[in-house]
C-alpha cells in the first residue's frame, strides 16, 4: 500500500502486511464465486426435472438458464463502476444477501414464470456481487502477497466444475425431504447466510485507495438502458421465436436490437462517462478477443445444454446418471486448467489457445463418432473418452485466456476491459443457450435425438473454427500483472 496517499489509513490495515483479515476476505470472495459458478451450471442438469414438475414449454428450459446469464452479463458492465461510486463493501453485501434471498425464491417458485423471475433476480445480484469481491481482494493484500492470494482460485474453480454436475445429480436423485430440483437452489441459502455473516464481520470498511475507488467515475444511464434493451430484444426472439412460429413482430424485435446496438455504440462515443472505455473499441487485439470469447462460449454453453437434453430426454438417463456421465468432461477441464495455468500458458502464450481448441475439437469428433456408431444405445462409458478430451481442451483455454486478451491493454483500460470480457462471456452463454437450444429443438422432429446432437457437434466445431482464427489477433503472451477476472 502506498504511504504517500492523502487519504486516511484504511480500517484494519496493520503495518506493511496489508489488511489483517485479508485471508478471510479471500475466503468470502471465493465462496461467492463458487456460488455463482454452481448456479450458472447445475440448473442446466436440472432442466428436465424442473419442466416435469412445474410444466412449461421446451423454451422454459432455455429461459431458466438464459434469464440468469443474460441479467448477469448486462449487470457486470456497470456494477464495477457502481462500486467505484458507492464502495465495494456495501455493494458486495447487497449482492450476497440478495443472491441468497433470490436462491430461496427459486426453490419456492410454484410455476415457470416466477422461477424465471427469481433467476433474473439471481443474475442481477450476482452481477452486483462478483466484481466487488476481486477488487477488495486486490486492495486487502500487498503487491508481494497478491500472487499467492490468487493461487487457490484456479484449483477451487476447477474442483467446483468437477463436483457441480455430480452434486446436482446427487441432490436430484436423493430428493431430500421431497424437495426434488428445488434443493439445488436451496443449498445456496445456508452457505449464503454464513458467507453474509462473515462478509459483514470481516470485509474491510474503508479501503478507499486508488486500487478500489475512482472518485471521477460516473454511471451512464443512457448507455446502460440502451445496452439492456439491445440485449433483451435480441435474446427474447431467439428463445421464443421457434415455439411461436416466427411471427413478423419477432423479426421486428431482432431488427430493433440491431438499431439499439448501433445507438449504444454511438452513445458510447459521445458520453462523458461511457459504460465501456472508448479506447477499447479501437483496439484490434481486444476486439479479436471479444470474437474469440463470443464464439467459444456460444458454442460451449449451448452445446452443454443440448447434451444434457440428449442424455436425459433421448437416452433416458436419470439426473444422477447424467451427472456421473458428465464428470469426465468436468474432470478433464480441471486437468487442462491446472496444466495450462501452471506451465503451458506462461511458456507458450496464445499458442495454448490454438492447442486447446484442437484438443477440444478432437474430443468433439470422438463424441460425434461414438454417437454415430452406438446411436440410442450409447452409454456413459462410451462417451467418457470424448468428454474427457473435450474437457482437457476447454480447461487448457480457460486458465490463460483472459490474461492473454488483456495483455495488450494499458493500465487505465484493464478494469473496463475485464468487465467487458466477463459480460461478453455471460451474454454469449445466454446467446448459445438460445441459438443452439432452438436449433436442437428445430432439428429434433425430423432427425431424432442422435442425429440432432451430432448436427449440433458440427455446429459447435464451426464456432470453434472462428475462435481459432481470432487467436491470431491476440497478443502472443499473457499479461503478468493483471488482476484475476471471473
Amino acid at each position: 500500500m502506498s504511504t504517500t496517499t492523502s487519504l486516511a489509513p484504511p480500517t484494519g490495515l496493520v503495518g506493511p502486511d496489508g489488511y489483517r483479515h485479508r485471508w478471510m476476505v479471500l475466503v468470502v470472495v471465493m465462496v461467492a464465486d463458487v456460488m455463482d459458478l454452481l448456479d450458472a451450471t447445475i440448473a442446466n442438469l436440472a432442466g428436465p426435472s424442473i419442466r416435469h414438475d412445474i410444466g412449461g414449454s421446451e423454451t422454459t428450459l432455455q429461459w431458466v438458464l438464459a434469464a440468469y446469464t443474460l441479467t448477469f452479463a448486462v449487470g457486470l458492465i456497470t456494477s464495477a463502476r457502481a462500486g467505484d461510486l458507492f464502495g465495494r463493501r456495501p455493494l458486495f453485501l447487497i449482492g450476497m444477501i440478495g443472491f441468497t434471498a433470490a436462491s430461496l425464491l427459486c426453490g419456492l417458485a410454484p410455476g415457470a414464470g416466477l422461477l424465471i423471475a427469481a433467476r433474473v433476480a439471481q443474475g442481477f445480484f450476482g452481477a452486483v456481487m462478483i466484481p466487488q469481491g476481486l477488487a477488495m481482494v486486490k486492495s486487502s493484500f500487498t503487491e508481494a502477497d497478491l500472487q499467492k492470494a490468487f493461487i487457490p482460485f484456479g484449483p477451487v474453480m476447477g474442483l467446483s466444475a468437477v463436483l457441480g454436475p455430480i452434486l446436482a445429480g446427487f441432490l436430484l436423485h436423493a430428493d431430500l425431504f421431497g424437495s426434488g430440483w428445488r434443493s439445488i437452489f436451496w443449498i445456496n441459502v445456508p452457505v449464503g447466510v454464513v458467507a453474509s455473516y462473515l462478509a459483514i464481520r470481516y470485509l474491510p470498511k474503508n479501503l478507499h485507495t486508488h486500487l478500489e475507488r475512482d472518485r471521477n467515475a460516473r454511471l451512464d444511464p443512457v448507455g446502460t438502458a440502451l445496452l439492456t434493451a439491445a440485449s433483451v430484444t435480441l435474446i427474447y426472439p431467439l428463445v421464443q421465436g421457434r415455439e411461436q412460429g416466427w411471427p413478423g413482430w419477432m423479426f421486428a424485435l431482432i431488427g430493433l436490437s440491431v438499431v439499439l446496438w448501433a445507438a449504444f455504440a454511438i452513445s458510447e462515443r459521445r458520453a462523458t462517462h461511457p459504460v465501456i472505455e472508448r479506447s477499447l473499441l479501437s483496439n484490434k487485439a481486444f476486439l479479436g478477443g471479444l470474437v474469440f470469447l463470443g464464439t467459444f462460449f456460444t458454442a460451449m454453453t449451448g452445446f452443454m445444454l443440448t447434451i444434457n437434453l440428449f442424455l436425459q430426454y433421448g437416452l433416458h438417463f436419470g439426473p444422477m446418471h447424467t451427472g456421473l456421465t458428465l464428470a469426465p468432461w468436468a474432470f478433464g477441464m480441471a486437468v487442462g486448467a491446472a496444466a495450462s495455468g501452471a506451465a503451458l500458458g506462461p511458456k507458450f502464450g496464445r499458442r495454448v489457445l490454438h492447442g486447446g481448441l484442437l484438443v477440444l475439437a478432437a474430443g468433439l469428433v470422438v463424441v460425434w463418432l461414438t454417437i454415430g456408431a452406438q446411436g440410442m444405445g450409447t452409454t456413459g462409458w462410451d462417451l467418457a473418452p470424448g468428454f474427457f478430451v473435450t474437457g482437457v481442451g476447454s480447461g487448457a483455454i480457460f486458465a490463460p485466456l483472459f490474461d492473454i486478451i488483456l495483455a495488450g491493454l494499458g493500465d487505465n483500460e484493464i478494469g473496463s476491459g475485464s468487465g467487458v470480457l466477463n459480460a461478453v462471456q455471460q451474454f454469449c452463454g445466454a446467446l448459445g443457450v438460445a441459438v443452439l437450444g432452438s436449433a436442437f429443438f428445430q432439428l429434433l422432429p425430423g432427425h431424432g435425438f442422435a442425429d440432432s446432437i451430432r448436427d449440433l457437434v458440427l455446429i459447435a466445431i464451426g464456432c470453434y473454427a472462428v475462435s481459432f482464427a481470432a487467436v491470431f489477433l491476440l497478443p502472443r503472451a499473457a499479461r503478468s500483472d493483471t488482476e484475476v477476472v471471473h
